[in-house]
């Protein structure tokens, strides 16, 4: 199963639930998919959805998933850090209209680059690729998270206090 997570920021994210919804018509994706889609218009045809889910069913479903896909917000993709999981992250950007900066974009990057512990995907034409090779591509990852929280976490406030 793969579950996707878009946060509840009140822009919409269109461009990634549409293109997880493509991907699972087209059957790139032949997976179970599991979307919460927030504020965003776009309602998936061929995967499974909810706007909102309670936090206890957001655990569960990062826990069963395969590949778990969020959004760039830190608190999205560190649960699934914790969990044990590698998430791809597929920031949103504002020429997209999906946030009011592209603070997302640096962020994932920065984490990406620093702690090698996340996929992120800005062009989303990419994302259909990344996911059938997704095994092949944790297993050159390094899988830190699980057993080193405090030099993450660390390494994480550090980063966030030079963006801010």
């Amino acid at each position: 199963m793969i579950f996707v997570t878009v946060g509840t920021h009140e822009q919409p994210f269109n461009r990634l639930i549409e293109k997880m919804d493509e991907l699972k018509r087209n059957q790139v994706i032949t997976e179970d998919v599991i979307i919460q889609t927030g504020f965003s218009t776009y309602e998936p045809q061929f995967c499974q959805w909810s706007k909102m889910l309670p936090y206890s069913e957001m655990i569960e479903n990062v826990s069963k998933a395969r590949i778990v896909i969020t959004h760039g917000g830190p608190s999205s993709f560190i649960m699934p850090l914790q969990i044990g999981k590698i998430p791809i992250v597929v920031p949103r950007q504002h020429q997209f209209n999906e946030h009011v900066n592209d603070h997302q974009v640096e962020f994932a990057r920065n984490v990406a680059q620093r702690m090698g512990t996340i996929i992120p995907v800005e062009d989303i034409e990419a994302l259909g690729n990344i996911i059938t090779d997704y095994d092949k591509i944790i297993s050159n990852m390094g899988r830190g998270m699980s057993s080193n929280n405090a030099k993450f976490n660390k390494e994480l406030e550090k980063i966030v206090s030079e963006l801010y």
